[in-house]
């Protein structure tokens, strides 16, 4: 499914709960409490995306599981900053391994062939 469309909100509440599995009253309740945050049209009609279709299904898979709505909306958070933080560490790691590659590419420059009759071996050798 195309980003864009995965977050364009189309559907009205009636059509959003159904796909969700709940009552439409549910969805109003979970948007007081902060957990969905439903587009609006100029005459201040809910539309939900399919992102928020999924978001309701996981707030049913949270709440089915046990947990009270305080509960699902930490969750969220925390899964929200962990999506976050795992962007950012897979950015780093692709910032490091582009210095590491420049550095490699900088020492392969400095290297020169030197041929193998012009070295010397230097034995020390020990004094009893």
């Amino acid at each position: 499914m195309e980003p864009d469309r995965f977050h364009r909100a189309v559907y009205v509440i009636s059509v959003a709960a159904e796909l969700a599995g709940v009552h439409p009253q549910t969805l109003r309740i979970y948007e007081r409490k902060g957990l969905v945050d439903p587009a609006r049209t100029g005459g201040n009609s809910r539309r939900y995306s399919d992102a928020d279709i999924a978001l309701l299904q996981r707030i049913q898979d949270l709440t089915n599981d046990g947990l009270n709505l305080a509960g699902v909306k930490r969750v969220l958070e925390l899964e929200q900053r962990v999506a976050e933080l795992e962007a950012h560490v897979a950015q780093t790691e692709q910032q490091t391994s582009e210095a590491v590659d420049q550095v490699h590419r900088q020492y392969r420059r400095d290297l020169v062939p030197v041929p193998r009759t012009s070295v010397t071996l230097y034995k020390r050798e020990r004094r009893s």
